[in-house]
């Protein structure tokens, strides 16, 4: 993530599959950089809507995310290096779900509704 400037933070998004944290205009020019070949956000401002959120809490830099234990521990190894959240406030639709289940992968919500032992 590059920076950000003042009047530009009211803008910043997490996505709620990822949690990576970017303004809404990058997630709509460029889509989200670890989902994008399910969630499809690139040119589609109302999926950016449904599928990132506003309300996030904590912000965390990682610079090499298969190196840190931080990464591990919020599930974030093996995503591209950056800003993201620990915890992110929001419900995907349901057809966003079924779609990252179709893709193969499975959707853990980011809001700490579903502990570890769930996961």
């Amino acid at each position: 993530m590059s920076f950000v400037p003042g009047n530009q933070q009211r803008h910043l998004r997490a996505c709620m599959v990822c949690s990576i944290v970017q303004v809404q205009q990058r997630f709509i020019r460029e889509g989200c950089p670890n989902c994008e070949a399910f969630l499809g956000l690139q040119n589609h401002p109302e999926d950016v809507q449904q599928c990132t959120s506003q309300v996030f809490e904590g912000l965390i830099t990682l610079a090499d995310p298969s190196q840190s234990w931080v990464a591990r521990w919020q599930r974030l190894d093996g995503y591209v290096p950056g800003v993201y959240a620990v915890k992110v406030v929001g419900q995907l639709p349901e057809e966003t779900v079924q779609n990252i289940e179709d893709a193969g992968g499975r959707y853990i919500p980011r809001d700490g509704t579903v502990h570890d032992d769930d996961a």
